[in-house]
């Protein structure tokens, strides 16, 4: 009974202490009087989408938290399918943000990029943020750093950001229906740090080639070696469907890899050797260098100089 009575009072207590916390504890909130802290009231308290954007704009023009307001502002205008609007405000204004958070605001582009589907956005931004990584820049010299998520904190890898870059740039690639080149960096994703999902693009490039046995597989060493993800309802229902339409290909077919055109070049020839020499960095060593990357040689004697 003594035991049960504690546990109430804590319980009591608990509730005492919570109704005692600041309105912008309890609501998540930042304390204050300025335009931004307005902006993320009328944005999280009142709801009002419209209001927060005039005060975020307000905020970015006294100076009051320019980076936070910017950043936020392109989200809710991404809300409200102001996509286009959000860029060009993002683009004009990160010049007053601090370079700490230029990083921050290169990812909110890139998804507004692929929010109104433009690929060629999409594909020079996650280019840079490779030579980024590349050029030491990105994580300061460091194996690691502080990433948020829905409000959480977890720590990346170099190693992880790169196969999760290389991820979206082969989507990217793909968007344009140029399946060689997406199949090349999501092959490179995958010595990074291999998952179902990649796997399943990867399949899916080798698809769209005609490459059916070699999509298969790609689809048996996800059921073999039970990569990550794979545990994931919705990736093992694409595994399956995928296995589908293979069997409905009419395999077997020709298992022989084809050669790539000797000509093969990609829109950017300096960024291929750039992944390269950073592959040969992070990833594992293989064997053999695929073709295209035994043709660059620009970046390294540009970078020699």
């Amino acid at each position: 009974m003594v035991d049960v009575y504690k546990k109430m009072e804590g319980g009591v207590k608990k509730v005492a202490k919570k109704e005692k916390e600041p309105f912008h504890v309890i609501h998540k909130v930042p304390s204050g009087d300025g335009p931004y802290v307005r902006a993320k009231h009328a944005q999280l308290i009142q709801k009002d989408p419209e209001t927060a954007i005039i005060l975020f704009w307000k905020a970015i023009n006294a100076g009051d938290r320019v980076d936070s307001a910017l950043k936020d502002m392109a989200v809710v205008m991404k809300q409200l399918d102001r996509t286009e609007e959000a860029i060009e405000a993002v683009k004009s204004f990160r010049g007053l943000c601090p370079k700490q958070a230029q990083e921050s605001l290169d990812n909110i582009l890139i998804d507004l990029y692929k929010k109104c589907g433009k690929v060629d956005e999409q594909i020079m931004l996650l280019k840079h943020k490779l030579r980024m990584i590349y050029l030491g820049e990105a994580f300061n010299g460091k194996p690691t750093k502080t990433a948020r998520s829905h409000g959480k904190k977890f720590q990346v890898s170099v190693k992880q950001e790169i196969a999760r870059i290389l991820g979206n740039l082969a989507w990217a690639y793909m968007q344009k229906g140029n399946y060689i080149a997406s199949e090349v960096v999501y092959r490179k994703a995958q010595m990074i740090d291999p998952d179902t999902n990649k796997a399943c693009n990867l399949c899916h490039c080798l698809m769209k080639q005609g490459r059916y046995e070699e999509a298969h597989a790609v689809l048996q060493e996800v059921w073999q070696y039970k990569l990550p993800g794979f545990d994931d309802l919705k990736s093992r229902n694409r595994v399956e469907e995928l296995l589908l339409e293979l069997q409905e290909s009419g395999m077997p077919l020709p298992s022989l890899m084809p050669n790539l055109p000797e000509d093969l070049t990609f829109d950017d020839d300096d960024f291929v050797e750039v992944l390269e020499r950073v592959m040969n960095e992070w990833a594992p060593a293989r064997s053999r260098r695929l073709p295209i990357f035994e043709q660059i040689s620009q970046l390294r004697d540009q970078m020699a100089r």
